[in-house]
């Protein structure tokens, strides 16, 4: 097979791939493109509603910060805030427990403050998470943290 039928077969692979992932049923390449394009949008649209709800309730309610980096393979997770938090700490390991985040190292202070800075990687088979998702896991996880202290 000559070096430009292995490119377009390639292509063609990455092309199925892209359908599949965005659940297009279209059969030719531009049509498979613009799924996909829309599909980001739609991804967008649904982060940014997201952000919109957990960032109003979470900032008003309980001033917090949440930093996530991403490693080689993991993340390092930084959660402060200027009150102590009891239980907060057991929502956020659940959210990684959820996402299949092993945490690899952690440092908690939970005294007078709430700080967790932990190192998260990846369990097998869950290796498509990227810093946004922990991000927002965390924050869901601060979120109903909250909302069970106001019941």
């Amino acid at each position: 097979m000559s070096s430009r039928e292995q490119r377009r077969a390639a292509l063609y692979e990455k092309l199925q791939q892209l359908r599949a992932v965005t659940n297009s049923s279209a059969v030719n390449k531009t049509s498979i493109i613009v799924d996909a394009a829309k599909y980001i949008e739609e991804l967008k649209e649904k982060i940014d509603k997201l952000n919109e709800e957990l960032g109003t309730s979470t900032d008003q309610d309980l001033p917090m910060e949440v930093n996530v980096e991403s490693l080689e393979r993991g993340f390092r997770i930084n959660v402060y805030s200027e009150k102590n938090c009891p239980g907060l700490l057991v929502s956020i390991l659940e959210a990684f427990e959820e996402l299949g985040l092993n945490v690899l190292d952690a440092r908690v202070s939970c005294a007078d403050n709430f700080h967790l800075e932990a190192v998260g990687g990846e369990e097998d088979g869950h290796d498509n998470i990227d810093a946004q998702v922990v991000k927002q896991a965390v924050l869901q996880a601060i979120k109903k943290w909250s909302d069970e202290q106001e019941d």
